[in-house]
């Protein structure tokens, strides 16, 4: 990234926001060329604007980063996460970690619910996917039979954790199936190098052991 557009970015990790006139103090820039690197900063989704009024005088406008903006910087959640999977199969085994990510994934589906429930399945699976884009990834969705469906997941929404933790891949399965109240099976995955993650959804009384 351009070195300037950094530093203001930095600058407002630092300090939870910034103004044009904050970030004059510490740039050797005019206001004009700052609010051009402010200007590309939003729009690429890295930061966002909004106005506050003062005292006297016109709005200030307050530049905050965006959760994109503050994905850029280093966290270890990733680490984290890989370690709490790991310590969860030490104590309780293989099993123990599949009934922990059961339940992770019924506890993320529950804010959704209340919406989709006595929704058709094809209802159900448009939202799904739009509920998976929502929360920061790309998807798709597509009907391939009078009672079959795909949702198409192309980007991974813990990659690295997936990598040394294949079983969070469980997690994903079982979320989507929650949201479109279907069965759901995994036929496709970014793990073994297919261009995505792909959700084969069929109403539930239709389930067939094996398939």
């Amino acid at each position: 990234m351009q070195a300037t557009r950094q530093q203001i970015l930095e600058h407002i990790r630092r300090h939870g926001q910034a103004t044009v006139r904050d970030l004059g103090d510490v740039l050797n820039l005019t206001a004009t060329g700052i609010r051009q690197h402010l200007s590309v900063l939003e729009r690429d989704g890295l930061v966002s604007v909004r106005e506050t009024r003062g005292r006297v005088g016109r709005p200030a406008l307050v530049y905050s980063l965006t959760p994109s903006g503050d994905s850029l910087f280093p966290n270890r959640y990733d680490e984290l996460s890989s370690f709490l999977l790991d310590e969860v199969r030490a104590t309780a085994g293989s099993k123990g970690v599949q009934n922990v990510l059961m339940r992770v994934a019924e506890r993320c589906a529950a804010p959704y619910e209340a919406d989709l429930r006595g929704r058709p399945l094809a209802e159900r699976v448009e939202r799904a996917a739009g509920i998976l884009n929502q929360r920061g990834c790309v998807a798709d969705w597509q009907q391939t039979g009078e009672d079959e469906y795909l949702i198409n997941q192309y980007t991974c929404p813990f990659p690295n954790v997936a990598r040394s933790n294949s079983g969070v891949c469980a997690l994903e399965v079982e979320f989507v199936r929650h949201l479109t109240g279907g069965d759901a099976r995994l036929v496709r995955s970014l793990l073994r190098g297919d261009g995505c993650c792909t959700y084969r959804v069929r109403p539930a009384q239709a389930a067939h052991p094996g398939c």
